[in-house]
């Protein structure tokens, strides 16, 4: 884009990322949306809990969305990579992979988390056919079965388990080892009927391309239709940190009302605002900051 100067850049091109850039071009604003391409739910089947879409594989919700964004003169889509920015009196400079510019007077980052999966032999090719993270996005379709989960401690591997009693009365808690669990939470898995399993995870077995079983070093495979992972998430982006946010501490970001951060001019918005992870409230959280963001460009014109 050279040194072509937009109202907003949107930095990310997932649902929240889309969705202020809708508002923002249906407010008359100039917006360019940076993007890579590679979403966080890629390997997810289908997006769930949000009213109408529910169901829809999500490379079909973000073509869409891109289809009707097209619509729209004053949008423009750029696939690349931001990778720097900085802040003057003006505005904001973005800088991408392949050494493109924008100015802007204000930045929107939709940048998303990056998931730290389970090292287990398995794991990483099952992931979203038979391996999740979300019950709320996946706990549906395997309610009643068996679920095993994966985590140790209290707050990874035992809360998760709880939570999954929701939808199935069994539940396996495979802790890969010590289950380093309080004694607090011992009682709770056990009177909630949660099975505990500490044996060492050799692999995850696959029938037909889908999680099967789960092979331990010692003692049997325990059979499963799903395995629930926690797993470690943290920034996929440093640019609030580049721009000066003190709010930016790797593995999340401190925000405010609308998204916004202690920069002014700079929004946090969707995953990796780490409010609820859902496409439905990233979706509203960019229409929120994009609402925000026009009130403050319209206040700026009007001075």
């Amino acid at each position: 884009m050279g040194d072509e100067a937009v109202d907003v850049v949107v930095v990310g091109g997932g649902p929240a990322g889309l969705s202020a850039a809708l508002v923002l071009a249906r407010s008359c604003r100039r917006v360019a949306i940076f993007d890579e391409g590679k979403p966080r739910n890629r390997v997810s089947r289908a997006v769930h809990n949000f009213l109408s879409r529910d169901g829809t594989p999500p490379g079909e919700l973000l073509e869409a969305s891109r289809r009707q964004l097209a619509a729209y003169p004053n949008v423009r889509f750029v696939r690349s990579r931001v990778v720097d920015a900085s802040r003057d009196s003006s505005g904001f400079t973005v800088v991408t992979a392949d050494g493109g510019r924008a100015r802007c007077r204000k930045l929107i980052l939709a940048t998303g988390l990056v998931e730290q999966l389970p090292q287990v032999p398995g794991l990483l090719e099952l992931y979203g056919r038979g391996v999740y993270s979300c019950p709320y996005c996946d706990g549906w379709d395997v309610r009643g079965a068996r679920i095993a989960v994966y985590g140790r401690g209290d707050d990874h591997g035992a809360a998760l388990a709880l939570e999954l009693t929701g939808w199935s009365s069994d539940v396996v808690l495979c802790t890969d080892g010590p289950a380093e669990l309080s004694e607090e939470r011992r009682a709770a898995l056990a009177r909630n009927h949660v099975t505990l399993r500490t044996d060492r995870i050799v692999r995850l077995a696959a029938e037909s391309g889908v999680l099967d079983s789960i092979v331990f070093e010692q003692g049997p495979a325990l059979e499963a239709r799903a395995l629930f992972v926690y797993a470690d998430r943290h920034e996929a982006s440093d640019l609030a940190a580049r721009l000066g946010s003190s709010g930016y501490h790797g593995d999340a970001i401190e925000v405010g009302r609308h998204g916004r951060l202690d920069v002014p001019g700079l929004f946090v918005i969707g995953d990796a605002s780490r409010d609820v992870l859902q496409v439905a409230v990233a979706a509203g959280e960019g229409c929120e900051a994009a609402i925000c963001v026009n009130s403050e460009l319209l206040r700026e014109d009007q001075r």
